[in-house]
């Protein structure tokens, strides 16, 4: 794609995919003709159920009815300060009793397993809290549900139409992962269906996560144990292996290069020393930022990003028209490689977002989870990734405690493992370990 993506910059141009040809846009002007379109001009939903067959795979509700996108962008988003407390302690919880480090010698261990790990027990804190999130079963199917999901999506695409629901029932791991969701599930949301009973929206200890806002929505009273057991499931799809990727690659970055690793060291101290570990504080980390921002800049998790489907003919600002039907997508790598948009863009600067100077405002804008049309790993606009604030919190977290707590180092190379490449997606090594010591202080 980027090859085509320089003959044709500023563009639209056709890429073959596993079943269809996807039309690439680039350019800031026409990416902007993809954030400003309707849902019922270029839809995000109808594009994901031609990708993964939604509709069959995450459920009938969860698709066409996803509210619970919504609660992500205001509860969980609004409770990121509130529910920093159990973030960071998951985090350091998770570290010490997956690494298991004895006295101050090098472990090696598999480094993208590890971080998947760490980020399901994290997010199912917020999720669904203690004790089932650190549950091995529940950590396990967290995992295993988007791999299914994904299968599940590419065998289903290879029959017809009308025979998705028995393919679904019988040739798919998903309706075995929904059985293993409800049984970890049922009786925490029965017993919560009761106190909603009893005591209405409020009552003592009531837990503030997202399986509470879930219920607590309008909807959610007519959704069964099996939609509201899909929906959790459904975000961790979205939640763990986008985030698992990105800070396997940073912590390849990191543990080739030790010279970065003193520099995010001596902000991180300064900062906690200040203003202690806080949401607050987060953003103060302004080279910690600028260090995952890059990681995703140079590697990220897809070559392309904005993936929308034409629900009728679509006429961009330059005249092109595509037809009701096609795929289109916008060549995000690309643009993020590009030269004209960034300064030696095919070099990683960590600290390249962080040299921004902060009394011109423009540091908020650079920072890991803004959006622009030159920076599009978390996509642009109303469809931007509505749990980038989550994730941001949860991977500057991780990359905090690391470096101020462990030592790391690659086993034997000294050049980050080379990312995976399947179709769009981007996929940090699976197999590449990395060395962790308790830090010498």
């Amino acid at each position: 794609m980027h090859c085509r993506y320089l003959q044709h910059k500023g563009r639209l141009f056709k890429v073959p995919g596993l079943y269809r040809w996807a039309v690439v846009v680039s350019g800031p002007k026409l990416v902007d003709d993809v954030r400003k379109a309707s849902d019922d001009e270029l839809s995000l939903m109808e594009a994901m159920n031609d990708n993964l067959n939604s509709e069959y795979t995450l459920g009938h509700d969860v698709h066409h009815n996803p509210y619970h996108a919504a609660i992500i962008r205001s509860q969980l988003t609004g409770n990121l300060g509130i529910l920093y407390p159990d973030i960071r302690h998951e985090i350091v919880t998770a570290f010490e009793e997956i690494l298991d480090l004895r006295g101050n010698e090098w472990k090696s261990v598999p480094a993208f397993q590890t971080v998947r790990e760490v980020i399901s027990r994290t997010t199912n804190r917020i999720l669904v809290g203690l004790p089932l999130c650190r549950n091995p079963d529940w950590i396990d199917l967290t995992i295993q549900f988007a791999v299914d999901v994904v299968k599940g999506g590419i065998i289903i695409a290879f029959f017809p139409r009308v025979l998705a629901p028995v393919v679904t029932r019988f040739m798919t791991g998903v309706p075995g992962s929904a059985r293993r969701g409800i049984k970890h599930l049922g009786p925490i949301i029965e017993e919560r269906r009761k106190h909603l009973e009893e005591y209405g929206k409020d009552w003592a200890d009531k837990p503030n996560d997202f399986l509470s806002w879930l219920m607590d929505h309008p909807e959610a009273s007519q959704s069964s144990t099996k939609d509201l057991a899909l929906r959790i499931l459904s975000v961790n799809f979205a939640a763990i292996h986008t985030s698992s990727n990105s800070f396997a690659q940073a912590l390849y970055i990191l543990a080739a290069d030790p010279q970065y690793m003193q520099s995010l060291r001596e902000e991180v101290e300064s900062i906690v020393e200040t203003h202690g570990w806080s949401k607050g504080a987060l953003p103060k980390m302004r080279k910690l930022d600028s260090f995952l921002k890059e990681c995703q800049r140079i590697e990220g998790v897809s070559s392309a990003s904005m993936v929308r489907k034409a629900m009728k003919d679509f006429t961009f600002s330059d005249g092109t028209v595509v037809p009701k039907g096609t795929v289109v997508v916008v060549a995000s790598q690309a643009t993020h490689l590009d030269d004209g948009n960034y300064e030696n863009a095919g070099t990683f600067d960590p600290f390249r977002f962080a040299n921004v100077p902060e009394e011109d405002g423009e540091a908020a804008k650079h920072s890991f989870i803004s959006t622009n049309s030159e920076y599009l790993a978390f996509g642009h606009g109303k469809h931007g990734c509505p749990g980038r604030f989550f994730a941001a919190t949860e991977l500057k977290t991780m990359l905090a405690h690391v470096v101020l707590t462990y030592d790391i180092k690659l086993v034997d190379d000294t050049t980050p493992p080379r990312s995976w490449r399947i179709g769009i997606h981007i996929v940090a090594n699976p197999t590449a370990k990395v060395m962790f010591r308790k830090r010498a202080h």
